[in-house]
């Protein structure tokens, strides 16, 4: 039996990246919800077009028993984090982020992913693929080099040009 994802997606969102997980998903047969990281469902790509999420990441707080894998779709995390560290949403989304980790989920994503699970202390030991701009503060986890990385239950890749090479790996797992 397909399993079922939790997808963040950042407002404004990579839509290249978050619609290579949601097509696979889709054509596979496993369920996914869409979470936005805003205080609202309605997002945008970072290429202007209008989304409406199927709930906010608020909405996600203690349900990852609802879920098998926990899916970043990244955008313009690292600036528009910072620009938006205290707003509650961005804490919601780490704390989201550590409940999955910590209830052994599936975490996936790319670009930014791994330095939000750097950021929300679950990268620790883990090989990582992360956006060649961000891989500097990576400490605990071990960035690498290589476009898409699988250690354990974390599937990464450094941007969603090598989605592809991490997809197969993540899709197979989730129809496990």
């Amino acid at each position: 039996m397909a399993k079922k994802a939790a997808v963040l997606a950042l407002n404004p969102v990579n839509g290249a990246g978050l619609f290579q997980y949601l097509e696979a998903f889709y054509e596979n047969g496993i369920g996914y919800r869409v979470f936005a990281v805003a205080d609202t469902t309605e997002i945008a790509t970072n290429s202007g077009i209008a989304l409406r999420a199927d709930d906010t990441v608020a909405n996600l707080l203690g349900r990852a028993g609802e879920y098998d894998a926990l899916v970043f779709a990244c955008g313009d995390a690292v600036p528009v984090f910072s620009q938006n560290a205290e707003k509650q949403y961005n804490r919601d989304m780490l704390a989201v982020i550590a409940e999955f980790a910590e209830a052994g989920k599936i975490m996936a994503g790319h670009c930014a992913a791994a330095l939000m699970y750097e950021m929300a202390g679950v990268s620790e030991g883990r090989r990582l693929a992360v956006h060649p701009l961000a891989k500097g503060a990576i400490v605990k986890g071990s960035a690498t080099d290589s476009p898409s990385e699988t250690d354990g239950n974390f599937y990464t890749a450094q941007t969603e040009n090598s989605i592809p090479a991490m997809i197969g790996p993540l899709v197979e797992a989730l129809k496990g």
